[in-house]
């Protein structure tokens, strides 16, 4: 697939824009060239290249809208794709949350495009592969991984004079690495915009210490301990805390920030002191597109959390126009405030407590308070006098991550988390919390 430039998008969105009879039109042509290769039992299983490239148009006649898309980009079949969609919008019911086509935007454009990571080939992928693959062999262990790297471009347009286009790449590797006799196991997750600055064997000698370290796990007993949280151990539990952070939501009351009678929380101290959370999509360990993907509103940086205090909710335009505010872009990353220490400078700040690799299968229990319960997986292990002293069989917990920011003791260097398992692109720290919650066992590793 050829990745479009900016002429090219503009040409194309142009076009579009001529052939609609519409009282407004909205076009987005996108593309993506996706490599990936997945290895299982110390060998390679699958290996791709996916091409995709697409064009979407919506159009709206009052409040009715349709939308259709193609991927052909003839004159005839942009001219197909708009009448179609003209006519899928004269068909359909009246939104009444329709809101307009946002007037023109300001992009200042951020750093999402690496050359390293567009040049990324098979040759790269089998690399990345073989360095878990032979090392494991090596210690007789068992390693399963994947690895996907992404090119991709995206031009966006409507009637109202809006126009917009950004390359971005990104690569994404995750690897679990077993014992033979599956007592012991480790796991590890990177992500980047820049291939410069991943490390495929120092991503698998991570998940190979943690699974060599992890045999024989005792049994501790459930309870309330001081816990240091890698990144990837909080990751989901602070996404399902910020989509709390809408505003309509709140207002509802259907967010831990309502408040009785229809007031938020805005502006109350919730966290600890030293939580600060924002969205920039300039920041260049997690830059993303600087328009929101919905609605094309610009993206700004946005301050959530600030010194403990909830600082900023998000608007959707509907909700914006019904408040008499200005309606804001959604977030495409979270950063969250740390320090420079490592997480062994965090375990050896540690008289006794337990360290957490990961969490995973996460569900909801209480929306009001963002109760959420899952379990520990792939390490971990009981810290005494600021070292790790054994491993441990994992946990049940029950927690919230509203209670979990209100309880931190230390806060480690901020790394980036992202890939399908996070609802945002993240630069988040590891963590020291007290108290956190575990209430039983669990055999699994």
């Amino acid at each position: 697939m050829t990745i479009l430039t900016q002429e090219q998008t503009k040409h194309i969105t142009d076009r579009v824009l001529s052939f609609s009879k519409a009282d407004e039109c909205i076009v987005t042509v996108s593309g993506s060239r996706n490599g990936n290769i997945r290895f299982a039992r110390n060998q390679v299983s699958t290996a791709g290249l996916a091409d995709d490239t697409n064009i979407s148009v919506t159009v709206a006649f009052g409040k009715r809208q349709g939308t259709a898309t193609i991927n052909e980009f003839d004159d005839k079949s942009l001219e197909k794709v708009v009448r179609r969609a003209e006519d899928l919008a004269r068909l359909a019911p009246e939104n009444p949350e329709f809101m307009p086509a946002v007037s023109k935007q300001e992009y200042k454009a951020s750093q999402t495009f690496s050359a390293k990571t567009a040049a990324i080939d098979p040759d790269f992928r089998a690399q990345t592969a073989a360095y878990a693959i032979e090392a494991c062999k090596k210690n007789k262990l068992v390693a399963a991984g994947f690895f996907t790297d992404g090119n991709q471009f995206s031009g966006v347009a409507n009637s109202n004079g809006v126009y917009g286009h950004q390359q971005q790449t990104s690569l994404d590797f995750t690897c679990t690495v077993r014992t033979e006799d599956g007592r012991g196991s480790g796991w590890v997750k990177r992500s980047a915009t820049d291939a410069n600055r991943f490390d495929a064997r120092e991503a698998a000698d991570v998940a190979i210490e943690k699974a060599l370290r992890s045999v024989d796990a005792k049994a501790l007993e459930p309870g309330r301990y001081t816990v240091i949280l890698e990144p990837a151990a909080t990751s989901e539990l602070l996404g399902y805390m910020l989509f709390g952070f809408d505003a309509r939501q709140t207002d509802e009351g259907r967010s831990f920030l309502s408040k009785k009678g229809g007031a938020s929380r805005l502006g109350d101290k919730l966290f600890d002191q030293q939580v600060n959370i924002w969205a920039d999509p300039w920041n260049p360990d997690v830059p993303v597109l600087p328009w929101d993907t919905e609605n094309l509103i610009a993206r700004k940086r946005m301050d959530l959390i600030k010194d403990g205090k909830v600082n900023a909710l998000n608007y959707s335009q509907y909700w914006a126009k019904k408040k008499g505010v200005p309606a804001t872009a959604t977030p495409g990353n979270i950063i969250m405030a740390g320090t420079d220490k490592s997480t062994a400078e965090l375990i050896a700040n540690t008289k006794k407590g337990v360290l957490v690799t990961r969490t995973w299968y996460i569900r909801m229990v209480d929306p009001q308070s963002v109760l959420l319960t899952g379990l520990t997986r792939d390490g971990t292990f009981y810290i005494e006098n600021g070292k790790i002293k054994y491993p441990i069989k994992n946990f049940r917990f029950n927690e919230s991550p509203v209670t979990m920011l209100n309880n931190i003791e230390e806060i480690g260097k901020p790394v980036v988390i992202g890939g399908d398992e996070v609802p945002f692109q993240m630069l988040i720290p590891p963590m020291k919390v007290r108290d956190f919650n575990f209430t039983s066992l669990s055999d699994a590793v």
